[in-house]
């Protein structure tokens, strides 16, 4: 295998993920001395997103379109099919409106289209004689008879455009006096009825977005003329847009949303340097903090994935191109003017993707550190207050703010020349508004305390002072706990286990005086030991106090208490309770948190909502990767025990595979909740409301067509041996949290329980966005629930109710979430297990909330 620098003469590898902007960089292999045997015309012609995306789009049958001779990509090029849009609707399904309450309405993040291409698209082969490997130079030679063509779109093989014929051939002479013979076939066409026409108009979108000089990083366009520099942290904020067209229930319509790339003017170098300063195997640390990045180089505008460090390499090494062998050093010379400083240095390895290899590229890519720019954020960013505070700033757009935006994307768009030539030759038009839509206010949620006292919840969607007036609405006094913390911090964790004692006292609950158990130091070991000597006197519950966050102890705790020693925790820092002046007040807030937390774990429940549906079992599910190791995810499932008439919850979570199908666990851990529910109830639950996320638009397809399947024959199995003979009543929801809808009310964010059933859904789906949570900054995100499978006989009313009555009812916090809890509990589960646990808990504990 050959190792090569990215654009190198010989290879024709790409990034990994990258999808370039070629009009950006325009000439730039041929100003840069690119070594090849034809020189680059004068301009490339469009974007090269058109050949990662037109890829997706079927070719047709034609004998000559696919044949592969003269043309070595010809038996790669369209093997990959378009991913189709998933049909979820239940079938019956008459209407998906619900009408309960306050009608309003809301303006959103679309566009409509006005005009769309007068379809016909006709596709077309077209072959180079001879043959030309470079794609880029293919669309170059393509673009000088653009006048002929029209509008048009070419991925290097394969050409859409709006003009019909049969063949045309063109000749040109390349800069060596050779004739260079253009052969142009049809093959197909698009038709309006096709879903590949939603794949050609966002690439018409995004040939358009070209006009308005962005620049392509990864997937979207970022404007660098704008950007915001955030010089104390070595950052940099690029604004841009996130676009997509595609068939709403009634007109075709473009979605936008406002985004921001981070950009970090530290390189990989920079990195290597504090690598080698702060540690003593800094070849590990260095490794360990990038691989796995995404590295940008600015020379050629592309990202790739690091999934190796070459120590063994250095700019000095020399690769092989059609000229004879270079180093690295004189090729970044001569074909970009750039001097590499430390020649001692090591390389980056990026490996070619399975996209890349299917293109005929198999080669290492090799990067500089010194000439690569780190993106994203580390964890050690995130966790610094001021720098997040700082790119808050301009990155939560209030709604107004955000609107403003929106509409000066089209104002941009309608006023570029470049960007309305585009659309214009594709018969296009953007109407000039956002798109209002109805709406729906659902009504307030009642929440009960004990005694029966309720609370009706404002548009703050947030009860946690009524706690001041009202105990829980069940608690389990503690009488037996444990607390271990270091022998230096005794006195700060005595005074906070006072104010936990006195906040329970407030609420009707009894906590008595601890026995602590003060440790030497705060070893892994030590925490261990002190865990199991706590467990053998048999507590309800133990708190573990530590220093400062540490995931390593955090870990080392969680793993003695969830596996070998199950019993519910509680861990606090001693940042969080130790009095400080600046948050003294704010002491008793977190004592009263951690108390319901405690309740909870416990088996209690701080607060209830009225339910109108009785014998209904709720079900979250959902998956989290494992940090540290990428082949292993873990699915869990959390489920009510009709919380009508029992508080209690089921938890189980599993391990799978990559590639491995999740309807074996998912319907063994459903199995198990199920039994759970016998066991308490004496009878199964008369209704399923099974509630599924972490399912992203390409693995829908999947979930349809297998999980629900599965599950639905196992439950209905189930039901039948007990005499159930209409099987089991079951919706299956998948809830999706990262969309880019927005809808704003009076250019303010929609209060708490707004819903959107029309309009800007999918036909294809019996679909609804809901926001049930208030933000205090920036512009909130609706969550979208996409009804699956439903034969409980429900409206579509009552769904939409229950999914925001179940966004109450999350124990870590008195206020809504996004999602209904027994998703935000099975993702809390699943992180802690993927993260810290890294095995399966304890089935003695499965009753418990201890994950919280």
């Amino acid at each position: 295998m050959n190792n090569l620098p990215p654009n190198s003469g010989h290879s024709r590898g790409r990034g990994r993920g990258t999808k370039r902007n070629d009009d950006a960089n325009r000439g730039l292999g041929l100003q840069l001395g690119q070594t090849s045997k034809e020189t680059c015309p004068d301009k490339p012609g469009p974007s090269t997103e058109a050949e990662n995306v037109l890829k997706n789009i079927p070719r047709y049958t034609d004998t000559e379109a696919q044949s592969t001779e003269g043309d070595p990509r010809g038996s790669v090029r369209g093997r990959r099919i378009i991913r189709e849009v998933v049909h979820s609707r239940p079938q019956g399904l008459t209407t998906k409106s619900g009408t309960t309450g306050t009608k309003i309405s809301v303006q959103t993040n679309y566009f409509k289209l006005l005009k769309r291409p007068c379809w016909k698209i006709f596709q077309y082969r077209v072959d180079f004689e001879p043959d030309i490997d470079n794609t880029r130079y293919r669309r170059g030679y393509l673009y000088e008879h653009r006048n002929i063509l029209g509008g048009y779109i070419f991925d290097g093989t394969v050409l859409f455009c709006a003009v019909q014929f049969k063949t045309k051939e063109f000749v040109k002479k390349n800069h060596a006096g050779e004739n260079i013979t253009i052969k142009i076939k049809h093959v197909g066409s698009v038709e309006a009825a096709d879903n590949q026409q939603f794949q050609v108009l966002n690439l018409i979108l995004r040939r358009a977005m070209e006009g308005l000089k962005l620049q392509l990083v990864s997937r979207n366009y970022f404007d660098p003329m704008a950007k915001i520099k955030l010089d104390n942290y070595r950052m940099e904020l690029w604004p841009g847009y996130l676009t997509s067209i595609r068939q709403h229930e009634s007109d075709i319509l473009l979605c936008a949303e406002i985004a921001h790339k981070v950009m970090r003017t530290d390189t990989l170098y920079n990195i290597l340097s504090e690598a080698i300063r702060d540690n003593d195997d800094y070849q590990d640390a260095f490794k360990r903090q990038v691989i796995g990045m995404i590295c940008l180089t600015d020379y050629n505008n592309k990202t790739y994935r690091i999934d190796d460090v070459d120590f063994g390499s250095t700019p000095l090494s020399k690769f092989n191109t059609k000229e004879g062998d270079i180093s690295y050093v004189e090729y970044y010379r001569k074909r970009y003017n750039i001097t590499i400083r430390d020649h001692k240095q090591p390389l980056v390895v990026s490996r070619p993707t399975e996209k890349n290899i299917r293109g005929g590229t198999d080669q290492l890519i090799m990067l500089v550190p010194e000439l690569a720019r780190a993106t994203g954020m580390t964890d050690a960013m995130r966790a610094n207050f001021q720098l997040m505070k700082a790119m808050s700033e301009y990155t939560r757009l209030t709604p107004d703010r955000r609107i403003e935006r929106l509409r000066v994307l089209n104002q941009r768009l309608l006023s570029s020349k470049e960007s309305m030539d585009v659309l214009k030759s594709w018969n296009i038009q953007l109407d000039t508004a956002l798109v209002e839509i109805p709406a729906r206010v659902l009504p307030p949620e009642k929440i009960v305390f004990g005694n029966q006292k309720r609370f009706l919840c404002d548009t703050r969607a947030d009860w946690t002072t009524e706690f001041r007036q009202n105990s829980m609405y069940s608690h389990v006094d503690i009488r037996r706990w444990y607390v271990i913390t270091p022998q230096r911090n005794l006195r700060e964790t005595e005074e906070f286990v006072k104010l936990c004692i006195r906040a329970a006292s407030g609420m009707k609950m009894l906590i008595s005086e601890p026995r602590y158990d003060t440790i030497p130091d705060d070893r892994n070991g030590t925490y261990s030991r002190s865990i199991d000597n706590a467990v053998a006197k048999d507590p309800q519950i133990i708190m573990l106090v530590l220093k400062s966050p540490n995931e390593e102890k955090y870990s080392c705790i969680k793993k003695r208490t969830c596996v070998d020693r199950p019993i519910p925790s509680q861990v606090v820092t001693l940042k969080t309770i130790a009095p400080r002046k600046e948050k003294s007040s704010g002491l008793m807030s977190i004592a009263t948190k951690v108390v319901i937390q405690m309740n909870a774990k416990l088996m209690g429940a701080p607060w209830m909502i009225e339910l109108p549906v009785r014998g209904l079992m709720t079900v979250g599910f959902d998956v989290c990767h494992s940090s540290k190791n990428k082949n292993k995810s873990y699915g869990a499932l959390v489920a009510t025990m009709d919380m009508k008439s029992s508080t209690r919850y089921y938890s189980s979570v599993t391990e799978h595979m990559k590639g491995q199908e999740l309807s074996n666990q998912m319907a063994m851990n459903m199995t198990c909740a199920l039994k759970a529910y016998r066991d308490h109830h004496g009878t199964l639950p008369e209704r399923i409301l099974f509630f599924r996320d972490g399912v992203g638009d390409g693995q829908l397809h999947q979930v349809v067509n297998t999980e629900v399947k599965f599950l639905k024959n196992q439950l209905d199995e189930i039901y039948k041996s007990a005499d159930k003979a209409d099987g089991c009543r079951m919706a299956f929801i998948v809830v999706t949290k990262r969309i880019n809808t927005r809808y704003f009310a009076n250019k303010r964010n929609p209060v708490p329980g707004t819903v959107v059933d029309d309009v800007i859904t999918l036909p294809e789906r019996y679909d609804f966005f809901l926001v049930s949570q208030a933000v205090r900054q920036g512009t909130v995100t609706p969550t979208n629930y996409n009804v699956i499978y439903d034969n409980m006989g429900l409206s579509a009313d009552k769904l939409q109710m229950l999914a925001y009555k179940m966004t109450h009812l999350y124990y870590n916090f008195s206020g809504t979430c996004r999602v209904p809890s027994v998703c935000q509990y099975a993702h809390k589960l699943a992180f802690l297990v993927a993260e810290s646990i890294n095995r399966s808990p304890s089935s003695g504990l499965e009753n418990q909330l201890y994950f919280l």
